[in-house]
Parts: C-alpha cells; sequence; structure tokens
C-alpha cells in the first residue's frame, strides 16, 4: 500500500535567523509495507521535538556538524531527522509489531522509515501523556538532570542561576534545584514567564533580562554573595555577567548557546582572571553523555511527577504545518517549556 507522506526540509542553508521561506512542505511517495527479510519499521510519527541546536545542522558551516552523528548537516531537499514518537505500521523486526509505540529519532513527517542500526525503542508511556516521552522523560529531562547533577555537582544550599529558565531544560533545571534544596534564580524574556518561574515553578526569584541594560549589575543584585552554580542556555553577555559574579569554585554548565546561533557576531569573552583565581569550572556537555544516570533520571522524574513536585510545561503546536513556525518561534522567544508539534492524532 503507498501513502502519499508530506515532510519539511530546508530550501536552502539557512545563515542567520531561519524565516518561513526556509522551509518547505514536500509530498513523496511511501509504501508502507515491508519487503520479506527486510528489518524495516515504518512509522506513523505522533509528536515531534523541536530543538535549536537543529539549526546549527541547517547551515552552510558549523563546528558542531563533526561533532557528533546527531548534529549532522542537513542537506536541503533531505527529511529532517528529529526526537520523537511513533507508532509502527508495518514491520519486518520480530520484536515490533503494528500499533506498537516507539520513541527515538524519526523525522519533521508524517511517516518515517526507521532503518536496523537507527536510535529508537519500544515505548511503555509510564501512565503518562505521551508527549512527556519528547520533553521531560525524554532528551530535555535528561539534558537538565544530567547537567545539574553531574556537571555541576551541586550542594545543598548552593546558590543556582539559570538563563532562558522557561525554556525546555531550564525550567526543569530550576525545579530539580529547587527539589534539591537550592536557592534558584531564573531569567527569562517576558514578564509572564517570570510570574511562571516564581508562582507555579518554585523559582526563589526571577527577572525579565529584556528590561535590564547592566546584566552583571543585575546579577549582584540578585545574588549579593555571588553564584555558585550557572547552568548557561544563552551564551554572549549572559555568560560574561554570571561568570564575573561567581563565587570560588564556581562551576558554569553550558548547554546552549541560542544568542550566538542566529548572530555570528555574538561571542562569550567571560574574564579569563575571574576564570583562573577563582578556579571556575567552564564545561560544556550533551545529553548523549549522560546516560549512564539515565535510570536515575528517570525514577526521580517520574517519582516527582507522581507527587506533583515536578511540573511538565509544554508548548504544543498542530499539524505538521506548523513545523517550520513553532522552529522559527524558538529563536523568537515565542515558546514557554518544551515546545512540541503533534502530527498526529494518537
Amino acid at each position: 500500500m503507498e501513502v502519499a507522506n508530506r515532510y519539511i526540509t530546508i530550501k536552502n542553508q539557512i545563515e542567520g535567523e531561519p524565516k518561513e521561506s526556509n522551509f518547505e512542505l514536500r509530498t513523496l511517495a511511501l509504501d508502507i509495507s515491508v519487503d520479506p527479510g527486510s528489518n524495516d519499521i515504518i512509522v506513523k510519527n505522533l509528536y515531534v521535538s523541536i530543538d535549536p541546536y537543529q539549526l546549527n545542522r541547517m547551515k552552510s558551516f558549523s563546528s558542531s556538524q563533526k561533532a557528533i552523528g546527531f548534529a549532522a548537516a542537513i542537506t536541503p531537499g533531505e527529511t529532517v531527522d528529529a526526537y520523537g514518537v511513533a507508532k509502527v505500521v508495518a514491520s519486518g523486526n520480530p520484536e515490533f509489531e503494528k500499533d506498537d509505540l516507539v520513541v527515538g529519532l524519526i523525522t519533521w513527517g508524517e511517516y518515517s522509515v526507521l532503518k536496523e542500526g537507527s536510535m529508537f525503542r519500544k515505548l511503555d508511556p509510564l501512565g503518562f501523556p505521551l508527549s512527556y516521552q519528547v520533553g521531560i522523560l525524554g532528551f530535555s529531562g535528561l539534558t537538565a538532570y544530567g547537567g545539574f547533577f553531574e556537571v555541576c555537582k551541586p550542594k545543598k544550599g548552593e546558590k543556582v542561576f539559570v538563563s532562558a529558565a522557561s525554556g525546555s531544560v531550564g525550567n526543569l533545571v530550576g525545579q530539580y534545584a529547587k527539589l534539591f534544596g537550592c536557592y534558584v534564580v531564573g531569567c527569562a524574556g517576558t514578564k509572564e514567564k517570570v510570574a511562571l518561574l516564581k508562582e507555579k515553578l518554585g523559582f526563589d526569584d526571577a527577572f525579565n533580562y529584556k528590561e535590564e541594560s547592566d546584566l552583571k549589575s543585575t546579577l549582584k543584585k540578585y545574588f549579593p554573595d555571588g553564584i555558585d552554580i550557572y547552568f548557561d542556555n544563552v551564551g554572549a553577555e549572559m555568560l560574561e555577567a554570571a561568570v564575573s559574579n561567581m563565587n570560588t569554585f564556581g562551576r558554569v554548565a553550558v548547554c546552549g548557546v541560542i544568542s550566538e546561533y542566529t548572530d555570528a557576531g555574538k561571542r562569550a569573552a567571560p574574564d579569563m582572571l575571574d576564570v583562573i583565581y577563582k578556579r571556575i569550572k567552564i564545561q560544556g556537555f550533551l545529553a548523549a553523555d549522560q546516560m549512564n544516570v539515565y535510570s536515575d533520571f528517570l525514577s526521580t522524574t517520574t517519582d516527582h511527577l507522581r507527587t506533583g513536585k515536578l511540573h511538565a510545561i509544554e508548548d504544543i503546536s498542530h499539524g505538521l504545518e506548523s513545523v517550520p513556525s513553532a522552529f522559527i518561534g524558538l529563536f523568537r522567544g515565542h515558546n514557554t517549556g518544551k515546545k512540541i508539534v503533534k502530527i498526529a492524532d494518537e
């Protein structure tokens, strides 16, 4: 049986901020039956993750493209692979049957063909909405948990600053830090997001960075006794300001530098004398580095979700056509929490 598989691709390599004109919706005939002897699995995509790092894959060049397989460059016209949840419609793999749910690398499309050796697994929803598997129980959650506990090595009572704190990772870092017993301040780009951090997510304080002209002075006001841990999702001036306010033996977990993705002229230049004499540790990391704590992450997070101590903040758009605008919105601060596109009903 053949279907018309619609998918989103890029028309051209993207430099600077992405625009609607950079994307197009294409249709390709797809046979949704599996040849005898094939291990292929054909799935109908249900939910797909929308992540800023994909922009670096769409550029003509980014140093990230050679660093790890999932960050490889995307060629215009080809399907864009992304983390998501799907349902099996045909399988040559004896471990998967029709209607099984899977989670892993699928595509910005209506159907995906999963080859042997691809990153996917059978999904047990654990009683939670399927969308949770793309965000809080997926790589966003693992990034937050592993980045905070493994990279930052927190101690109870330490003072933690989180940038882009209403985003998919930042909101979880702040929640984990509060549950652990830290003092937490976050920044975000609207008064509504600031209110969310303080009133729903339990941050000790938060501020709108767009209203601040001097970030170093702002952080001094919120951290009069200095910052012990900075969880960086932004880079550039925010990183510089955090480093200038850090305590001796402070730790910086560099998760993302979204302010630099769309502006090649923006680069962080922290005072290296501060880094040396305060013995500040600055470490970049990827979610793939944190698989050793996956079982701890999953059990801790599901326990906190069931007891209501942890909140899943999701921003869900509907329909394949909404993928470009959902992606573009990441770089304009439109999303609150994890950005997801629901491709089809469960």
